[in-house]
């Protein structure tokens, strides 16, 4: 008998048990099932049986004990085995956040959420926040901190004293006539966001549609970029949406007029138009991507975004219908007859017990949608005509109802070669050949080389049988009367093996070549064809040649036949073989990547890498952490990228050679000693090889977390930034990290440079190039993991506290 029961089961079970006062004599069994528990939380499995008197033992053998006590003993033990297992960073963000979200849940009444700022005005909730950002900053939530400024924030929120716009800061452009300000949140207001943020998820995350990609567990960038890979079947035509607006009035009363469907709290609502009118809530459709982590961005950007657009969402669902049913082939209603309304058809045909579509295949309509964030993919398999006006409505839809302005677009055909741009990425529709054809194209490189062997093998005989007779002729030629006509670069003294040695004139053979060329007729022919072709063999027996030149040309013939007609040739075949297949790619911006490479100051303008000077001033091991961050970001993004090799040889051939110049320049040393010298160091760049085999293993549970896009929000996709070495931090001038809930001191100040302005949508390169300009020549303070955690992607822009600097 083999038992294995989680503890979950083991308290019912106990329970039960104890109720009943069952007594059970075997003590044993406890002991067992304790064991397989055990077992089981080591990664062993156990099977034991109880011998004797039906597999069971009698009291006095072990002792009284019941059977509710020995379960209630081992749910203790298991307990204890699963709280020694340590939980990975975002295995505890998640912890945390489930304990608000299960004080939200209790506001749920009478089919809404009600009072939802009481949840967040408590103090535990307000304290879990807290630890949510430390733990995005990557400090350990469970070290201590001072908690009183918490309570005080508490006590605010109850009475309804706390201040939005006196939680603010701002920073602005410098040197320029047209001044941009960005507002930021202070750490109070920030950890308000932040457990705002949990609620509205509570609210609205079950309620979401499926083609949203944007801020949701098992729906990111990646998920979004495989639906269009795999689940857009067959498109003919396809286009994105781009919309730009900053928040204003008219659309903030549209989306809290969407959240009383689900919330009834004045309260939440007058903080959010308070954050408005402080201009701290910066939700702003288009302007820059989203998902990078830039402090731009607001950590309540994301839900309600998503909240908002759920509304394009359930339009493109009632769209979707009305194409893919009711619409005709041609796209367009047919009133007149509305037999031939495909919707009418099919409940026709449910009625007359037929369910056999007789629809013809190129007239029905197919449309499909994905949305990340405020980045909108629309396809269409259908005519054009469908596409079109699929299309016109969608905008009319986005303009008039939702109040954003859509930048126009157009519609692309799928089969074009120019693709279309989506999530910094390049898709792209490419044929490819069916499985029947590639059969054919490998049976014919085979052929191709086989016979390329023979006919290589066959010249190299004939040119040395060849030789041998030249040399055995030319044995008869006294030295002494041709010397003066010697010739030590001609074909002679390739053959010197057959003649005699100090032999060194070709004049009989080129007499000889003079001969045979009158003879044959040949021109510009080598020394090597002539011997092979009209010496070699005409003397060889008559059927080899006739066998070889027969397999040469049945040889040929096969190679330049067309496919169509080998494919007919193939056992089991059908037609589907030989039709062409296109597939979904998903193309990285090799262009784009390499300008960001120039912009940055790794390569030169011919593409040559070079000394980065912006990171001479860092350490070694700084300098080798950023170029490895770009590492671990592309291998990362474009993994499943069909160029993803070439972006291989970026790595190997720009990367990695700029990294060793720029330590060359630093210790002004040759690159080649640079390798030498720093041979360990450099051994911590990621190697492509080692980043995909550690790819294919992220199937356990805590890197299902860390790789959880609703956890990893603005930190899995964060640029990389450009810092400089500002000044060193000495006792007279002393700065801490300015890393949220990191007390650590920091060593060094750096400068953040801007390296481009705004822009959306922007090529996904590795690098922040979206950064607001404000933050340009802004100093920070950090430690040295939180210096390290930055560059490597572990932490983001957004969990710097530009407020610190005073």
């Amino acid at each position: 008998m083999t038992l294995i029961f989680s503890a979950t089961k083991f308290r019912k079970c106990a329970l039960l048990l104890h109720n009943l006062n069952f007594a059970a004599p075997t003590s044993c069994l406890s002991l067992m099932l304790l064991g397989k528990h055990v077992g089981k939380a080591q990664g062993a499995s156990y099977s034991t049986a109880l011998p004797g008197n039906g597999g069971f033992l009698k009291d006095e053998d072990f002792g009284k004990s019941t059977l509710a006590m020995d379960l209630a003993s081992l749910v203790e033990e298991s307990s204890k085995i699963l709280e020694s297992k340590p939980r990975s960073r975002m295995e505890f963000k998640r912890f945390l956040e489930n304990r608000i979200k299960k004080r939200v849940k209790n506001q749920f009444v009478n089919g809404k959420f009600r009072g939802l700022m009481q949840s967040i005005s408590d103090g535990e909730t307000l304290r879990d926040a807290y630890n949510c950002i430390r733990i995005n900053s990557n400090v350990d939530a469970e070290s201590r901190y001072d908690s009183c400024f918490l309570d005080d924030l508490a006590k605010q929120l109850q009475d309804g004293s706390f201040n939005a716009s006196a939680n603010t800061f701002f920073v602005s452009t410098r040197g320029l006539n047209d001044k941009q300000v960005l507002v930021l949140p202070n750490l109070r207001l920030k950890v308000v966001q932040e457990a705002i943020r949990i609620a509205l998820e509570v609210v609205y995350k079950p309620h979401f549609s499926k083609i949203s990609h944007g801020c949701r567990s098992g729906r990111g960038c990646a998920a979004a970029l495989k639906y269009i890979r795999k689940g857009v079947l067959n498109p003919d035509w396809w286009f994105t949406l781009l919309v730009t607006k900053k928040l204003d009035a008219a659309v903030l009363a549209k989306l809290i007029l969407v959240m009383e469907d689900k919330i009834e709290d004045p309260a939440l609502f007058d903080f959010i138009r308070s954050m408005f009118d402080s201009q701290v809530l910066n939700l702003e459709f288009g302007g820059f991507p989203k998902g990078h982590g830039l402090p731009q961005e607001g950590v309540l950007s994301p839900i309600l975004m998503n909240v908002y657009l759920d509304l394009f969402d359930t339009e493109f669902h009632r769209l979707s219908m009305k194409y893919e049913a009711i619409y005709d082939g041609v796209g367009m209603h047919n009133d007149q007859d509305n037999s031939c309304s495909k919707l009418r058809g099919w409940f026709r045909r449910q009625l007359d017990g037929n369910s056999e579509c007789i629809v013809e295949k190129n007239s029905s309509v197919k449309v499909y949608s994905c949305r990340f964030m405020d980045e909108m993919f629309l396809a269409i398999s259908g005519s054009k005509d469908s596409a079109a006006n699929f299309k016109s409505e969608i905008q009319s839809y986005l303009k008039d109802s939702l109040l954003l302005d859509v930048v126009q677009t157009d519609l692309l055909p799928c089969e074009g070669p120019r693709g279309i741009r989506f999530l910094g990425t390049l898709v792209k529709r490419s044929v490819t050949e069916s499985p029947g054809v590639k059969a054919v194209h490998k049976l014919k490189e085979k052929v191709e080389l086989f016979t390329l062997q023979k006919v290589e093998a066959w010249n190299y005989g004939t040119i040395r049988i060849g030789k041998k007779w030249l040399g055995h002729g030319l044995k008869k030629v006294k030295e002494s009367e041709i010397k003066h006509l010697a010739d030590s670069s001609s074909i002679l003294n390739r053959v010197s093996c057959y003649r005699k040695s100090g032999m060194e004139t070709d004049h009989w053979y080129k007499h000889l070549m003079k001969i045979w060329i009158q003879d044959v007729q040949t021109k510009h022919a080598s020394e090597e064809t002539i011997l092979s072709k009209c010496v070699a063999e005409p003397a060889l027996p008559l059927e080899l040649t006739d066998s070889f030149y027969e397999f040469k040309k049945q040889a040929e013939q096969y190679i330049t036949s067309e496919v169509a007609s080998v494919v007919e040739l193939l056992p089991n075949n059908n037609s589907s073989l030989g039709n062409m297949m296109t597939k979904t790619e998903i193309i990285a911006p090799l262009e784009a990547i390499k300008k960001r490479l120039l912009r940055y100051g790794l390569t030169t303008s011919n593409g040559f890498p070079r000394s980065t000077n912006l990171l001479i001033m860092q350490d070694t091991t700084e300098i080798i952490d950023w170029f490895s961050g770009i590492i671990i970001r592309w291998i990362k993004w474009y993994e499943s990228c069909a160029n993803f090799n070439e972006i291989k040889n970026l790595i190997s051939d720009q990367v990695r050679k700029s990294c060793i110049r720029t330590l060359a320049v630093k210790y002004r040393v040759h690159e080649t000693d640079i390798e030498k010298r720093f041979d360990v160091e450099l051994s911590r760049l990621p190697s492509t090889q080692d980043m995909e085999v550690e790819m294919t293993n992220e199937m356990s549970d805590t890197q299902a977390f860390e790789n959880d896009e609703a956890l990893m929000y603005g930190i899995t996709y964060s640029g990389l930034c450009m810092l400089s070495l500002a000044r060193i931090v000495t006792e007279a001038r002393p700065c801490n990290c300015f890393v949220i809930g990191c007390s650590s001191s920091a060593p060094r100040v750096y400068t953040l440079h801007v390296m481009e302005r705004q822009k959306s949508p922007s090529w996904k390169t590795g690098f922040s190039t979206c950064i607001h300009p404000s933050l340009n020549k802004r100093r920070i303070g950090l430690c040295k993991q939180h210096l390290r955690d930055l560059y490597l992607g572990y932490i983001s822009l957004q969990s710097i506290d530009f407020g610190a600097w005073k």
